[in-house]
Order: structure tokens, then sequence, then C-alpha cells
């Protein structure tokens, strides 16, 4: 059993570290196949809560406090999917546009307005008022929209 363990625990240090290198020089595809997992991940949790707020499916407050957390844990890793040279000059499935590179600074304002909506809904929805997390939830999605009228491809 210790055997096993020591195996397990040595082979996930080895993965770190050659997630760790990778990360460091990523190809313009490993970064767009990052990001379009990240956003997959927060669309997987952000409908959920969008069909509960809409009536879709029964409100759950525990399911939207979970999926709120999933969505916020993501915000903060989705800037990292867009290393210079990841663009649609260099990436052709990618629905970023070159203004992210272009005007770096107001692409990363709407990733922070998007990261801070998110953790007041996380706050939100620990408190199980549908009303409050309705209201909560249009700010979030609408810093995604704001983002996506500016950043990305229809």
């Amino acid at each position: 059993m210790n055997t096993l363990c020591i195996g397990l625990a040595g082979s996930i240090l080895g993965l770190g570290f050659l997630t760790v290198a990778s990360a460091a020089d990523p190809k313009p595809e490993d970064a767009v196949r990052y990001r379009q997992s990240v956003y997959t991940v927060i669309g997987w949790n952000f409908k959920p809560i969008g069909a509960m707020m809409k009536g879709e499916i029964p409100f759950d407050a525990a399911a939207v406090a979970r999926h709120a957390q999933y969505v916020e844990m993501m915000s903060k890793t989705a800037i990292e999917g867009f290393p210079k040279g990841s663009g649609p000059d260099a990436v052709k499935n990618t629905e970023a546009k070159p203004e992210i590179w272009t005007d770096w600074n107001q692409f990363e304002t709407k990733m922070t307005d998007f990261q801070q909506e998110a953790a007041k809904l996380v706050e939100v929805a620990k408190g199980g008022d549908q009303g409050a997390i309705k209201a909560q939830f249009g700010k979030t999605a609408e810093t995604c929209k704001a983002c996506h009228k500016e950043f990305r491809k229809d």
C-alpha cells in the first residue's frame, strides 16, 4: 500500500512539473485549447444557474452555490489562456479577436469585472435567496456579455 501511494505521489509530482514546464511557454494551439476548456467549464456551471433563474428547472440553492463556486474558480484562471501569440493571427480555431492583445488593459479590466461579479455571486448564493441570486446572476452575466461583445467573434 505504501509503495502504491509513493508511486502515485511521484507520478502526480512528475505531471505537475510537466505542466509547469509546458505552461511556461505554451504553444498557441495549447493556449486556445486551454481557454476553450475553461469557458466550457464556466458554461457547464453557468447554464444551470440561468435555467433556474428563468424557471426552466426547479430552484436548488445548494446546486446554485456549488455551480457559482466553479464559475468563480474558473473566472480566475481564464486570463491565463490568452498569452501573446495565441490570437487569430497564429491560430485559426479561435473566436478571440485581435483586440484582446492590442487593447490588453481593457481586456484585463473586463476579465477582472467578471472575476469580481463571480465572487459576489458565490457570496449571494451562500444566502440561498433566489431573488438576490437572480439579481447577482444578471450582473455576472452582463460582465460576460460585455467582454464577448468587444473581444469575441460572433
